[in-house]
């Protein structure tokens, strides 16, 4: 039996609909009240980073690990307070995005959904009522 892998990069469309969800998700983060404080850099360099992770999360090509070395995402949050209702706003920003992009309607977007909603949970590091 010949079994063909397909990732879930090239599942979604690949580096088009990153960048397209990229483009959808960040200006909502940059706006949302929970989130607005984290997010003072460049929105750029921080698309451009994303777009970089997200490629290299969902299979597709190593772009954020060929420019700066293993993502260890939560070790490199770590100086920023992430409470879970913060997770949450992340989250809901991101699924706005997917339904923008009508990513939410492709058969893979509920799996890649579902592995960022565990980033999330990961990457919370403070208590809600320590912000």
């Amino acid at each position: 039996m010949d079994y063909e892998f397909k990732s879930l990069y090239t599942e979604i469309g690949g580096q088009e609909t990153i960048d397209r969800l990229v483009n959808a998700f960040y200006p909502r983060v940059y706006e949302d009240e929970e989130l607005k404080s984290l997010f003072t850099d460049d929105m750029e360099e921080i698309k451009r980073k994303q777009r970089m992770f997200l490629s290299q999360f969902l299979g597709g090509p190593p772009l954020y690990s060929d420019e700066f070395g293993p993502p260890a995402m939560r070790k490199r949050h770590l100086p920023f307070q992430i409470t879970p209702k913060r997770a949450e706003a992340w989250l809901r920003c991101m699924w706005d995005a997917f339904k923008e992009i009508e990513l939410d309607r492709n058969p893979a977007g509920k799996p890649f959904y579902d592995r960022l909603t565990q980033v999330a949970k990961i990457m919370v590091n403070t208590p809600n009522e320590e912000c």
